[in-house]
């Protein structure tokens, strides 16, 4: 059955497989101390061009989001967050488990406005019992959102303005940052990125990998005992190697970004082919994650030969839709989708 359910329903690249049959055989020491992680880590210093950051390798999004905001906040502090960001709706409360409260405010096609943060902070800081109320140190965003939508260069300077302003941290979720980084319609790059958070992952389960994610701090911002920290929340393999082989050979040579493009260039494609066939969007998305709006009997033809993720319900006629395509997604897909539409 073909699918764009999401661009993790398949295993990795098999560039990545081979590395891992590669090196399996080899004696290395755990939790990531081997020389595989470390040059997976000189890799993405390297990338970033932030050789004084520091990265670890997380196992999952959910576990680095969990475990990055439970260990840059303190006791009684709060992140403030698009009401559609995934710490929001799709981590089972995660965030809320570790005792921090999400403060969620609107979001404007997926994305945090910076004006709306400025008028939430000055409204906290003007009220005189803010003292009994949940501090708001640090700010989510993802990149891309959930919509597929994108911060501009501009929007992320003026929301690391506000956190230098407001002692805040600003912490970017980058579970689908290489189909960002690569959209033919931005202006962000990787050590833009780097230079404007204070902290933000480079998502690899959805980008080609089996699993693990690669946070990087900028400089003299890791938390204090973040590793120690990181296994008390269970986002740590004891077989670390494994998370370090997958990052080692996809910033060996830019395959990272490489594969990034394939599920961009075929995105474009399957936006094409809907706009052909007369379909409307729900949003303006330049990434990998396309939604469309179906009626009842196209969702229901559609689905008999495709697999798609349900998004939200429009009204009782129409829903949205959402097709994904990932690195793995070919041409050939994209021409069996247009016979089944």
């Amino acid at each position: 059955m073909l699918s764009f359910e999401s661009d993790y329903t398949v295993g990795a690249h098999e560039r990545v497989l081979e590395a891992l049959v590669r090196t399996n055989s080899e004696v290395l020491s755990g939790y990531g101390n081997d020389i595989h992680t470390e040059n997976a880590k000189k890799l993405i210093k390297k990338a970033c061009g932030a050789q004084n950051s520091e990265v670890f390798f997380l196992v999952g999004g959910t576990q680095t989001n969990k475990t990055v905001i439970a260990t840059c906040l303190r006791q009684g502090e709060a992140v403030i967050a698009p009401k559609t960001g995934h710490i929001s709706l799709h981590e089972a409360g995660a965030i809320e488990y570790t005792g921090h409260k999400v403060i969620e405010l609107g979001a404007k096609e997926g994305k945090l406005d910076a004006d709306e943060v400025e008028i939430y902070l000055e409204t906290f800081y003007g009220d005189e019992n803010n003292s009994m109320m949940v501090l708001p140190r640090m700010i989510y965003i993802s990149h891309p959102t959930e919509y597929g939508t994108l911060y501009s260069k501009s929007e992320l300077t003026h929301l690391r303005s506000i956190c230098d302003r407001y002692g805040m941290k600003l912490f970017l979720d980058g579970a689908r940052l290489g189909y960002g980084l690569m959209s033919r319609r931005t202006d962000v790059t990787l050590p833009d990125i780097a230079a404007l958070c204070h902290v933000f992952y480079i998502g690899g389960t959805k980008v080609g990998a089996l699993c693990g994610e690669a946070v990087v701090f900028a400089e003299g911002e890791t938390p204090e005992r973040f590793f120690s920290l990181t296994k008390q929340h269970g986002a740590m393999l004891a077989k670390g190697r494994l998370i370090g082989v997958q990052f080692e050979e996809l910033f060996r040579d830019g395959l990272y970004f490489k594969i990034s493009k394939n599920a961009i260039d075929r995105a474009e494609e399957l936006r094409q082919l809907f706009a052909s066939k007369g379909y409307r969007f729900f949003i303006d998305s330049p990434t990998n994650q396309q939604f469309i709006v179906l009626n009842t009997e196209q969702m229901e033809r559609i689905k008999k030969g495709c697999a798609f993720s349900f998004w939200e319900k429009l009204d009782a006629e129409h829903t949205v839709v959402r097709f994904a395509t990932g690195f793995h997604t070919s041409k050939e897909d994209i021409e069996a989708l247009g016979k089944i539409i």
